[in-house]
């Protein structure tokens, strides 16, 4: 990003020529790189380190010129001061003094346009000891993790201190607000019946984009507690100074913890940790958002009558399901993920039920029971009459009570499958709440009916017996293979037996865990009416005679650009199939359809990509309207720009007329998780946003609005996308661009890294960009600092459309274009021209190296005149994040170039890896991600 200018430049003395080894005439790499860094060290001997009082002044402008806000300023101050006394006391001496040096270096780099200090920084990086280079990654990435930590702690501050008010003056981006604003177009009654039908779903992946150890968010939550209670002092000197040295000791911890996986995680293990964040966050978090909604909207009434708002959250997940090209995930997996899943939310339930129970000392007297509670006393006795009698002593005139306690038994017998107590399916046990709840309102004791009851009542609505619902995912190919075998008789193949396994296993966990917690089938690269008939056809091959097949929601998941274009033909020749047929009417004719959105964007370029899923979920929701069937479209987003990441409630409330209707599912990945979901306040507040930008994409005047643009646009879209894709081409569809891109960034060394249990590739090798994934396409673009993946191609589009004034006025009044530029601006500013650059010049490939450049400066030139300033000007939160973090991501980069550098160099002389500039090179992907907040 462009670097602001200062008036007093620190210009640079000579250093001792030939000071630095690395440049003797011993070095063997080739000559255009002796010749690169030979101008290096020219440029160095211009250059002098400044004196310590100009180094705190440098570093004192530049915090000083983030405006940051006076409590987020004094947090950064206060675990950065700890990190430095950790570094000072670390046993390695002179490491403090060396962090110090480069972090003073890429702040002066990053504040000076002259070449010169960019050099010096890349300079001190290169003179580094390898064992030094290790630590000072190290220090740089611990930094990162305290700065995420403290940005998320003001997160959560201004949450609390905004409490219910809307963050806009009034924009609908909370779901009372956006339920005013739909009554007042459609009436009270409408937006009732749609706030009742609302439907926000989703889907947690496994996909390997969460770089961080379990170890490392652990430490770092701690962290977080310790701060709030460092806050919570407040003036008493001695609390104050507790929570310091707690939060000394915890950030020492950090820093001795390894920072890298020494194995990748097993898919049971990315199972667990998925389970950390339920049992952390959301068990809780999303019965809090029920309440405050009917907080506001029943205002004093609230607690006292029956809750207006219904459970509009539903937990989905692929974690132990997702068996498109990972062979790690077996039917054994699938059914222990259910299992654990099912284990975690019992657990909570049974605490939850008894805490409420214990609650519950209402007298019989005060709080007459009813008949129907009496009948529930009576048969809940009968069937564990040691434990009635004994909670009937302890509660003798306390008989809501009683029942709680005694559901609390059931349900634990339900975890540990006590058939003879056990509930058969969570419906029961909602009966039997629900029984209470009467009770207690004709007590007229209705405030204990929908209080802390209601909660627990809330809690088994959304996640039943299953907490999550577990979707299966296979390729369409990998189907055609099994059936070909099958259909040809003869022995089975392993892979054919695991298949079929599938099967049995979803009918089990159906069986045991209930409908809901399993039969979503996804299948992946759906190109054909008989790809999703094959499912149900392989369902009958798996199960045995007179046996019961699973019920099956089979969901196609269209992916590549063409395969966007084949949907709507593709979904009209389906639903004629007889046994996809049977399902759609069982259903009440409600239909999934899933749109990847990283193929398709690797497929013909980020661009293209977004308008033809635009134009695939307008002519999927015509279809299904006059179809008359209800329609859920599942977006395949990852957490990077270039998977379709970016704000969700943006690009819902840019979808097009009838393709959000209520209803709104979509996976979350890797980081994003922990992002979004991590903290209970953070996780409130997204789901609120997203909630409210559901219930709002629905309203008239949106509707209108969007189709409208699409109309007015349309002329536009015609023309970015073909120029686009043509500019897309010339670059991925060059001769040798798949090793070329290998090269110029750490894609093959990313593979190395223990992130996920998943493969980073589909082959042995990557000859063209289908045998790559489209997460490490995104990562390894993102690692570069060139995020490629995310705006390649809109600055050629935007230059065929040629007239600025009608793009002003489609950022205006487009939300898609909008959506697509101020994405595209976050991409760009977070990408480093000078970097890149260096990055690009590991490849002997100048004219794809100028390509890409020329298109960066392109695209960043037409962003800025479109926004009207410069990148991220109009979201200055944002942008104040980026800047922060920029310089210290530098120095991160800077590290791995050399370590990059060094393995390119080896590779071409000895196929044996360099192990340490390995491990630095990994070191420093852990630590860009973490500063950039973004992997794949």
């Amino acid at each position: 990003m462009p670097r602001p200018r200062h008036r007093e430049i620190l210009r640079i003395t000579p250093l001792i020529p030939g000071e630095n080894p690395e440049f003797g005439p011993g070095d063997h790499r080739t000559t255009s790189r002796v010749i690169c860094r030979q101008q290096d060290a020219d440029n160095l001997g211009r250059v002098r380190e400044l004196t310590p009082t100009e180094a705190i002044d440098l570093v004192g402008r530049f915090e000083a010129g983030q405006e940051l806000p006076e409590q987020m300023r004094a947090d950064v101050r206060l675990l950065g001061s700890l990190l430095g006394r950790v570094l000072q006391e670390s046993g390695s001496p002179g490491l403090y003094d060396d962090v110090e040096r480069l972090r003073t270096a890429t702040i002066q780099a990053y504040t000076d346009e002259t070449p010169e200090a960019f050099e010096r920084a890349a300079a001190i990086a290169d003179g580094f000891s390898i064992e030094r280079a290790d630590e000072v990654a190290r220090a740089f990435t611990a930094y990162f993790h305290l700065v995420n930590l403290v940005e998320e702690h003001q997160r959560v501050r201004v949450l609390r201190e905004r409490g219910d008010r809307p963050a806009r003056g009034g924009t609908p981006d909370t779901i009372a607000t956006a339920y005013e604003r739909l009554a007042s177009e459609v009436g009270e009654e409408t937006a009732l019946s749609r706030l009742q039908a609302l439907r926000f779903h989703p889907v947690f992946t496994a996909h390997p984009t969460e770089a961080r150890r379990r170890a490392i968010s652990t430490s770092i939550r701690r962290l977080s507690e310790l701060l709030v209670e460092h806050d919570d002092a407040g003036d008493n000197d001695s609390e104050g100074r507790r929570a310091e040295r707690r939060m000394l000791e915890e950030i020492d911890t950090l820093w001795r913890t390894a920072p890298l996986r020494r194995e990748k995680p097993s898919p049971v293990d990315e199972v667990r940790s998925v389970m950390a964040v339920f049992d952390e966050t959301l068990y809780t978090a999303v019965p809090r958002v029920y309440r405050r909604i009917d907080d506001i909207l029943q205002g004093e009434n609230a607690g006292a009558r029956a809750p207006i708002v219904k459970p509009f959250v539903r937990v989905g997940s692929w974690v132990g399901g997702d068996r498109d090209g990972n062979p790690f995930v077996t039917a054994s997996v699938t059914r222990k993920a259910a299992a654990i899943a099912s284990e975690h939310v019992l657990l909570g339930l049974e605490r939850t039920t008894q805490r409420v129970g214990r609650g519950l000392t209402l007298d019989a007297e005060t709080t007459p029971p009813s008949d129907a509670l009496l009948a529930l006393w009576h048969r809940l006795r009968a069937a564990d009459e040691d434990a009635a009698a004994e909670i009937a002593e302890r509660s003798p005139a306390e008989p809501h009570r009683r029942i709680l306690l005694l559901l609390a038994r059931k349900i634990a017998a339900t975890r540990t499958r006590n058939a003879d107590l056990a509930y058969r399916d969570p419906e029961h046990l909602l009966t039997d709440l629900r029984v209470v709840q009467d009770s207690l309102v004709a007590a007229g004791a209705a405030r204990q009916a929908y209080g802390a009851l209601q909660r627990l009542v809330w809690q088994v609505e959304t996640y039943g017996f299953h907490l999550t619902e577990l979707e299966v995912r296979q390729h369409s190919a990998v189907h055609r293979k099994v059936l070909d075998e099958l259909r040809a008789g003869g022995a089975r193949s392993e892979q054919t037996e695991e298949v079929l396994e599938v099967f049995r296993s979803v009918a089990y966990v159906q069986e045991r865990f209930g409908p809901r917690a399993a039969g979503r089938y996804i299948v992946s690269f759906t190109q054909s009416a008989d790809d999703l008939a094959n499912v149900h056809e392989l369902a009958s091959y798996a199960m045995g005679p007179g046996e019961d097949l699973p019920v099956l929601d089979v969901i196609p998941l269209f992916e590549t650009f063409a395969d966007l274009q084949a949907a709507p033909g593709i979904l009209a020749e389906i639903v004629s199939h007889p046994s996809f047929a049977d399902r759609l009417e069982a259903t009440g004719r409600r239909l999934e359809v899933m749109l990847g959105y990283s193929d398709s964007s690797k497929d013909v370029g980020p661009v293209a990509a977004n308008l033809a899923l635009y134009e695939a979920q307008a002519k999927i929701s015509t279809w299904a309207q006059a179809e008359g069937i209800e329609l859920t479209l599942f977006h395949g987003r990852g957490g990077a720009l270039g998977r379709g990441g970016g704000p969700a409630n943006s690009a819902i409330l840019a979808q097009p007329p009838h393709s959000v209707d209520g209803r709104f599912k979509l996976t979350e990945q890797g980081e994003v998780i922990f992002a979004r979901y991590g903290d209970p306040d953070i996780a409130m507040r997204h789901i609120d946003q997203v909630a409210a930008a559901v219930l709002t994409a629905s309203s008239p005047s949106i509707e209108r609005r969007n189709r409208g643009a699409a109309e007015a646009f349309a002329d536009v879209a015609a023309t970015m996308d073909v120029a686009s894709r043509e500019r897309f081409f010339a670059l991925v569809k060059a001769p040798g661009f798949a090793p070329w891109f290998a090269t110029v960034t750490p894609m093959e060394e990313i593979g190395h890294l223990a992130l996920g249990s998943r493969p980073a590739r589909r082959g042995l090798s990557v000859e063209s960009l289908e045998d790559l994934r489209a997460i490490p396409w995104v990562f390894s673009w993102t690692q570069a600092r060139i995020n490629l993946a995310g705006w390649f191609g809109l600055g050629t589009a935007l230059d065929a459309v040629g007239d600025e004034h009608r793009l002003r006025d489609a950022y205006e009044q487009w939300p898609l274009f909008r959506t697509m530029i101020d994405n595209v601006a976050m991409s760009l500013a977070k990408a480093d021209e000078r970097i890149a650059r260096r990055y690009l010049a590991l490849g002997d490939r100048d004219d794809l190296a100028q390509l890409v450049m020329d298109e960066m400066l392109l695209t960043r030139s037409w962003v800025e005149r479109i926004t009207g300033g410069e990148l991220l000007g109009n979201k200055p939160v944002l942008q104040r994040a980026v800047k922060m973090r920029s310089p210290y991501v530098d120095a991160l980069s800077l590290l791995q170039l050399r370590a990059l550098r060094a393995l390119r160099d080896t590779n071409a002389d000895d196929p044996t890896p360099d192990a340490e500039h390995q491990r630095l090179l990994l070191l420093s992907v852990s630590g860009v991600a973490a500063g950039l907040q973004n992997t794949g």
